[in-house]
């Protein structure tokens, strides 16, 4: 069925789940405004070699620069946007004194080894060798995007939690920052940001404006991630916890005990699509958690299934959970559904997100969900 456009709109764009027959089978949302992109390049330039700074500087790319690499004895490396592999900058090896100049104008490194730019959203990452010495730098550009919001802006009226996931680079993190900014000056909710390394609200003790009126809560460590959740949600009532790259199950459990209150969360976690999560023991507890049942001799043979299966503990954390397989190519599950006819070795029916080329957004409904392609 070819795309029809319809209202903007909660209801008018109820594609959710279950799935509304009235509904066409695929319908494009309004075009949405144009999008905004504030990378402020020039301070992330600033820490590399002078010959590194003036080629990026005049590249055509620029655009669409992911990442500089600096690795010791080897060329600096360029990484763009779409394009596999890198492009070398030049055929000199990278010093220990571009690395010690690099790092001295970045500053201190986190316990992640990981620095920001203060008013920037860019991240630089360290390798370090055995001694504690830097031998390599990641310099990744962060980029305030405004305008991707019209991927999920529906489903955002619900008021339920959602959560990523998808390979690193494919642009989760500029969703969350969005999505802060959407919920706290268009919605009005009180929204509070756990933001680990600072990727999020950017370096430096004020947030940058690219998250809106959201609130930015830092983390010490790493390892007190959870912790800081759990305290966002005692100290300052928020309705909306945005956390970025859920890991442990320390996480998951602060995870499930602020949806028990109440909270929409927002979060990414470590994983492609929905199945790593599934079998993944630390995280499964974000959909539901997994265990093994033994039905009884006429329960398994009215099921036409074996005496042992596996299904799902309790309600999924998250109501919703989004593959982005691409920056521009989403798939959208009903969690609790999907996570159920995987177990039972069906294929759930999922919404494919997608733009088309006048970058509307389509959604596709009734897909069949396979786990590869679709």
């Amino acid at each position: 069925m070819a795309g029809v456009c319809v209202p903007w709109g909660a209801e008018a764009c109820r594609l959710l789940f279950p799935i509304r027959r009235e509904l066409p089978v695929s319908f494009a949302l309004p075009k949405s405004s144009s999008m905004i992109v504030n990378d402020n390049l020039s301070a992330l330039l600033e820490i590399l070699p002078r010959d590194l700074r003036h080629r990026l500087l005049n590249d055509p790319r620029r655009n669409q620069l992911v990442e500089v690499i600096m690795d010791l004895g080897r060329p600096p490396e360029a990484r763009y946007l779409g394009e596999r592999g890198g492009q070398y900058l030049r055929n000199i090896e990278v010093s220990i004194e571009e690395l010690e100049d690099a790092q001295e104008l970045v500053g201190e490194f986190g316990a992640d080894n990981r620095a920001g730019i203060e008013g920037t959203l860019h991240r630089i990452s360290a390798i370090r060798n055995r001694k504690g010495f830097i031998v390599g730098l990641t310099c990744r550009v962060g980029r305030a995007v405004s305008g991707n919001i019209d991927m999920l802006y529906d489903l955002l009226h619900y008021g339920k939690s959602i959560l990523f996931v998808g390979r690193p680079g494919v642009g989760k993190t500029t969703v969350l920052r969005e999505m802060a900014r959407v919920l706290s000056d268009e919605f009005q909710k009180r929204v509070v940001i756990i933001d680990t390394s600072n990727e999020i609200g950017g370096d430096g003790d004020i947030p940058h404006s690219a998250i809106g009126g959201a609130r930015r809560m830092q983390v010490p460590k790493p390892s007190l991630q959870h912790k800081v959740m759990i305290e966002a949600v005692e100290n300052h009532m928020p309705q909306v916890i945005i956390v970025d790259e859920i890991g442990t199950e320390a996480e998951a459990l602060a995870c499930r005990s602020i949806a028990e209150r109440g909270v929409m969360l927002i979060g990414t976690a470590h994983g492609e699509q929905l199945q790593n999560i599934i079998k993944n023991p630390t995280l499964s507890d974000l959909i539901g958690g997994i265990e093994t049942v033994t039905l009884g001799d006429e329960e398994a043979r009215a099921r036409r299934s074996r005496k042992s299966i596996l299904e799902r503990k309790a309600p999924p954390t998250f109501y919703f959970l989004i593959e982005i397989r691409e920056r521009d190519y989403w798939i959208a599950h009903q969690t609790e559904k999907s996570v159920d006819m995987l177990l039972r070795g069906r294929n759930p029916m999922v919404e494919v997100r997608k733009r088309d080329e006048e970058f509307k957004v389509v959604i596709e409904r009734w897909k069949s969900y396979d786990g590869q392609g679709i």
